[in-house]
């Protein structure tokens, strides 16, 4: 009792009938690095500064709208025109937010590096000399997932180099996320050379830190731009499309194409844009065609901003311990390359163990996550994606409530309080399902104490050492059903 009674009288003293508790830190907390139209809170510039959001709403609110990417229409023998897109006016980050949002992400940060005039560069999105990008997001301990869409429209170099950053810091510099990874070029197919995308992304990664990434291939056909989103703005040499418009309104109208020909003029005029995108939309199948062309374009997308969402809203129905796989992706038609079973063996198997996960599209079912292994497969601790964020999130909580016990006496009494704490936290995630066992000493175990797991020498050095184990459970990744004949019975 650290009060002295002086007084005659009669004294209140109460004392704490429980023990101190664990809380679950969040775990679907994604934090997205790229660029921006703007970045602009109560007139305070937000580049470089992570800033959570929790809707699209907040999103156009602080950082503005789509970028006006624009494409070069082109004649072409075989399919009459192609577009090709302007590379420098493509950023990935906007579009990726929506798909994020439509997959049942809530809760999030955004770091812009930079606005829609400045060019993709790795610098911007990782520079520890001016704290740009990644960097940025070491003070912020909420986060439990990077996502780097932009990191594809790099030199596949750069990419690369950008994606071995983003596991570094998931890995080392903060061991409390993991980075969802795009495949550069993974719009494309395989081609099982020695340019094979694949291959290369795999090599491209290293071999440090894997147990801390996962990767998706390939990219996506969404529907998140939708058709009064594109218009003649978005081309940009339209000089080049008038006399293909041209030649379509003679082939169509004949001796009446000049009133059409007269609209088609207006397109490298200053004109209602409005009226005039109608008009041309109603009368040449050309116009129409281009433009479809121009948001199919638009609508390929990398599918880490869509798995951040799926993972988010798997998290939240069910929990960190299920995994995210064998869920359909809103918003997609389907993968930009369809894959079948024998094409995904080696991408969920090789002999490397760096698993890349597949999203594929099933007759009846729509398109579903297919994989749900790190880059580390040939770990059995941390193959499987759900292990590795189930582990994360245990490895918080207790770290988060165990710093209440900082200074406190090295002695029996806090041992007790400290395991009593764990044991308790530990019991209620075996009741939700993270944990596998018939009863809760079957699930984990926390060990401390002296020659339990200190020494003398350690309590001297005023360390207090704790042994938690786990049997996280493990997605059912392969179901072998057994089938055999018997005789007639009856």
């Amino acid at each position: 009792m650290a009060t002295v009674l002086a007084t005659p009288g009669v004294y209140i003293e109460e004392k704490s009938a429980f023990p101190s508790s664990a809380v679950q830190v969040a775990t679907a907390v994604p934090a997205f690095v790229g660029y921006t139209e703007m970045a602009i809170r109560a007139n305070k510039s937000l580049k470089n500064i992570p800033t959570r959001i929790t809707s699209l709403s907040e999103f156009h609110q602080f950082f503005g709208g789509a970028p006006k990417t624009t494409f070069a229409v082109s004649p072409d023998d075989s399919t009459q025109f192609k577009v090709d897109v302007d590379a420098a006016s493509k950023y990935n980050l906007y579009r990726s937010m929506r798909m994020f949002f439509a997959n049942g992400g809530s809760l999030c940060y955004v770091v812009s590096v930079g606005s829609y005039s400045d060019p993709v560069s790795g610098k911007d999105l990782n520079d520890p000399a001016t704290e740009s990008g990644i960097p940025t997001l070491l003070k912020y301990p909420e986060p439990t997932m990077l996502v780097i869409p932009d990191a594809v429209l790099l030199e596949e170099a750069d990419c690369f180099s950008l994606q071995q950053a983003m596991l570094m810091h998931c890995g080392s510099d903060m061991k409390s996320r993991v980075a969802v990874l795009d495949i550069y070029n993974g719009d494309k197919p395989r081609t099982y050379d020695e340019g094979d995308i694949i291959t290369r992304s795999r090599e491209g990664v290293g071999n440090n830190f894997l147990q801390w990434g996962a990767s998706y291939y390939p990219f996506l056909n969404t529907t998140i731009v939708q058709g009064d989103e594109v218009d003649f703005s978005n081309i940009s040499n339209l000089g080049d499309l008038v006399p293909l418009l041209n030649n379509e309104a003679d082939a169509l109208y004949g001796d009446d194409s000049q009133i059409i020909k007269d609209e088609i003029a207006k397109l490298e005029g200053d004109n209602d844009p409005v009226n005039l995108h109608q008009t041309l939309l109603a009368k040449l199948p050309l116009y129409k065609a281009v433009l479809a062309e121009v948001r199919n374009n638009l609508n390929v997308l990398p599918a880490s901003g869509g798995m951040a969402g799926v993972i988010s809203m798997v998290d939240g129905e069910v929990g960190v311990f299920q995994s995210p796989a064998n869920v359909s992706l809103g918003s997609v038609v389907g993968p930009t390359v369809n894959l079948t079973s024998r094409d995904q063996e080696d991408l969920n198997l090789p002999l490397n163990g760096k698993a890349i996960n597949a999203i594929r599209s099933f007759p009846g079912k729509g398109v579903l996550v297919w994989g749900a292994r790190t880059l580390d497969g040939n770990s059995q601790d941390w193959r499987y994606l759900s292990v590795r964020r189930t582990v994360i999130m245990i490895e918080q909580s207790l770290k988060s409530a165990s710093e209440a016990y900082v200074f406190e006496p090295n002695q029996v009494n806090t041992w007790v309080a400290v395991k009593g704490m764990m044991t308790n936290f530990l019991k209620d995630q075996w009741k939700q399902g993270a944990l596998a066992g018939a009863v809760p000493e079957d699930a984990f175990s926390v060990d401390i104490g002296l020659g339990s797991t200190m020494t003398p020498s350690d309590i001297l050095d005023g360390i207090m050492r704790v042994t938690v184990k786990l049997a996280v459970t493990r997605p059912a990744e392969f179901i072998v059903i057994t089938f055999q004949q018997q005789m007639q019975q009856s």
